[in-house]
């Protein structure tokens, strides 16, 4: 079955130190240890290995007969989309054309995999990568899409997606392209650019790239996870991984922005301030309860732990003493999602159509577990934000995924906020879209 987390997550105080290095000495942890984010949430951590790792998959069974997900009372939910192939992610165009990127773990790296990983097709739903974007819109404002096309094609695992003046931006796993584009286009078949080369590849194959741009325009970050679980292949494999860095529009003037990030993937701003945020994906091979994926603010210059500590100054067992000063300045993230939830897909909800305690807080969809003893996560998780920061523990909103054994419905993985202040969620396994909208 699907179980509540261990974790202890008790609001203390919602106004602390978002941000702010803790320079606190390595903990080499022996037993459970309990600690405060900076957003004032209580979370306990047990000793590495207190539980045996798992591989425990999940098998997708689809939504047959009319059944949806579950929202709280007072939401409606309704299929948006379905028919596709892994839509993996969500982008709303200024003008309100929903872009979803299709894309998936290609199956040749499973099948690398095969003698060692059982049951992963049943679990992922996969074939080959679909690597196309297809654009819906929505012309006589009824909450259905009247009109979808491919927007464009032979892309190479698609998955952040922009409009930036007069271009259009996709982030590939082994690079950034940008396009020609005009409002209001249906699809792109002008020739692109590729203005910047990512890494990819690798063991844990964490191949999507996240793309968001600043206020202004001036800047892009690109969300690049790591190579492995632990850096066990070598450091050397994880040069400009595990990052978000920053570029200009036309792809010079790359930086690190923030490091130590395992596998950050969602990215947003928090309405009313300058302060990005991202959803992360935390390593394996610790026990059920460790380590716990997060929602944290994003400091210029921050370290985050990966590979040589985690959750702040913990270290990691395969790192044990190699990197003091690393570990030492590792900063405590703001929001524990729960171990193995696979935190992926992040959204801000800055329109005003949901109840007032929604406004301007964050959704994270939660893919689900593999590496969990009983599965976790499949749903998307609701944390309220109060005056840009954090205000309470984060809390079921779209639920039901869940089948019962060994089974689930499909998977939430990207989020996005349309226009109309309606939520839609993209079920990769079960090619469908989903469309939350509030009750009237």
């Amino acid at each position: 079955m699907i179980k509540t987390s261990l974790y202890t997550l008790s609001f203390i105080a919602a106004a602390s130190l978002l941000g702010g290095c803790n320079t606190k000495q390595p903990v080499v942890q022996q037993q459970p240890d309990t600690l405060e984010t900076p957003a004032g949430l209580r979370v306990t951590l047990p000793a590495p290995h207190a539980t045996e790792s798992s591989r425990n998959f999940s098998n997708v069974i689809g939504w047959k007969d009319g059944r949806t997900p579950q929202a709280p009372a007072g939401f409606t939910v309704t299929k948006f989309a379905d028919g596709l192939k892994n839509p993996r992610w969500i982008y709303v165009a200024p003008n309100g054309d929903v872009l979803v990127a299709e894309a998936s773990t290609e199956v040749g790296f499973w099948k690398e995999l095969g003698a060692k990983i059982v049951g992963i097709s049943k679990s992922m739903a996969l074939g080959n990568s679909a690597n196309r974007i297809t654009l819906f819109r929505d012309t006589d404002h009824d909450g259905q899409p009247d009109v979808q096309q491919t927007f464009l094609s032979n892309l190479n695992q698609p998955l952040g997606m922009l409009v930036l003046g007069k271009h259009f931006y996709v982030a590939n796993t082994d690079g950034v392209w940008r396009y020609p584009y005009q409002t209001g286009q249906t699809s792109i078949t002008a020739k692109g650019e590729k203005i910047l080369n990512l890494p990819a590849g690798g063991y844990n194959n964490h191949w999507p790239r996240n793309l968001i741009a600043n206020a202004d325009g001036s800047k892009l970050y690109i969300a690049v996870g790591s190579a492995s679980d632990h850096g066990e292949h070598g450091m050397e494999h994880e040069t400009r991984r595990a990052n978000i860095l920053e570029v200009n529009p036309d792809g010079t003037g790359e930086r690190v922005y923030a490091s130590g990030l395992r596998n950050p993937v969602g990215m947003g701003w928090a309405p009313g301030t300058h302060t990005l945020w991202t959803a992360v994906n935390e390593r394996d091979d610790l026990g059920d309860e460790l380590v716990p994926d997060y929602l944290t603010s994003v400091q210029d210059g921050g370290f985050y732990g990966w590979p040589y500590a985690y959750f702040g100054q913990h270290e990691d067992p395969a790192w044990l003493g190699k990197h003091p000063d690393m570990v030492a300045k590792a900063i405590v993230p703001d929001v524990p999602l729960g171990a193995h939830t696979a935190s992926l897909g992040l959204a801000f909800y800055d329109k005003s159509a949901f109840p007032e305690k929604y406004q301007n807080g964050a959704f994270v969809g939660q893919h689900g577990s593999w590496r969990s003893s009983d599965l976790v996560g499949y749903k998307v998780v609701f944390v309220p934000f109060r005056n840009g920061k954090p205000a309470g523990p984060p809390e079921d909103f779209l639920t039901g995924f869940y089948a019962g054994g060994d089974k689930v419905y499909g998977r939430p993985v990207g989020v996005a906020v349309q226009p109309d202040g309606s939520l839609l969620v993209a079920d990769d396994t079960s090619n469908t879209i989903w469309r939350v909208s509030a009750a009237h």
